[in-house]
């Protein structure tokens, strides 16, 4: 998962839910800021001058619509690794409705460029490998900030890898044409949280560290966090 991947996450989770984050220190999460902070800082150098313009320059030429499918064709890709990630935490209902967005979000939504399924009441679930461990008891470990990808944490860093088995870009035999798909998933993704940049206050590093892992916690236990408040 890409830095602005893992920054749309952390954004729409606070919008949703309205958590008022605090910039509290979490030393116990967070041994290695002193390294985490200055990766951190090259990551926002990077977003701030590369990614957030060219996200600004697609959103600014791009018709809604055709914007709008984009992201949802590139959000029918993400449903196979949900897919697979459902069967693997035996979520039998979950991997149903993910079957069924599959395959009417690909045939009747053209390649997923229309979410029949979400039209149809087939709520899309959003897995990946490192909730599946978290799932099966692994616990999540230090708080980590990847250079490019963004905030993980020792257990999640890892799963990167095998969810990328579930992405078409690997079975890709044309470079160009992988490069561009990939690039343009960047793209829409950081596009698509442009608008919630607003909910970041105070220590963005420690709003971004907070945010993402309450949002893992909320993720691996389905929603079932005990209410701090």
């Amino acid at each position: 998962m890409r830095w602005s991947n893992c920054l749309a996450r952390v954004c729409v989770f606070a919008s949703v839910l309205l958590v008022p984050f605090v910039a509290q220190a979490a030393t116990e999460e967070d041994p290695w800021e002193s390294i985490n902070r200055p990766i951190y800082t090259f990551n926002d150098v990077l977003d701030t001058y590369a990614l957030k313009p060219l996200a600004q320059g697609y959103q600014f030429i791009t018709p809604q619509f055709l914007e709008d499918g984009i992201h949802n064709m590139y959000r029918n890709i993400g449903d196979v690794g949900n897919l697979a990630n459902d069967i693997l935490q035996v979520k039998p209902h979950a991997a149903g409705v993910d079957t069924a967005r599959l395959m009417l979000n690909t045939t009747l939504g053209l390649a997923g460029f229309f979410d029949v399924g979400t039209k149809m009441g087939l709520q899309r679930n959003d897995e990946d490998f490192g909730q599946t461990l978290g799932y099966w008891g692994t616990p999540s470990g230090p708080y980590v900030m990847l250079p490019f990808f963004g905030p993980s944490t020792l257990r999640d860093a890892p799963s990167k890898y095998i969810d990328g088995y579930a992405q078409p870009y690997r079975y890709m035999n044309d470079v160009p044409a992988r490069n561009m798909a990939i690039g343009m998933d960047v793209i829409d993704t950081r596009a698509s949280l442009l608008s919630s940049e607003k909910l970041i206050s105070g220590d963005k590093y420690v709003f971004i560290r907070n945010a993402y892992l309450q949002h893992r916690e909320f993720k691996v236990k389905d929603g079932q966090v005990e209410d701090d408040f």
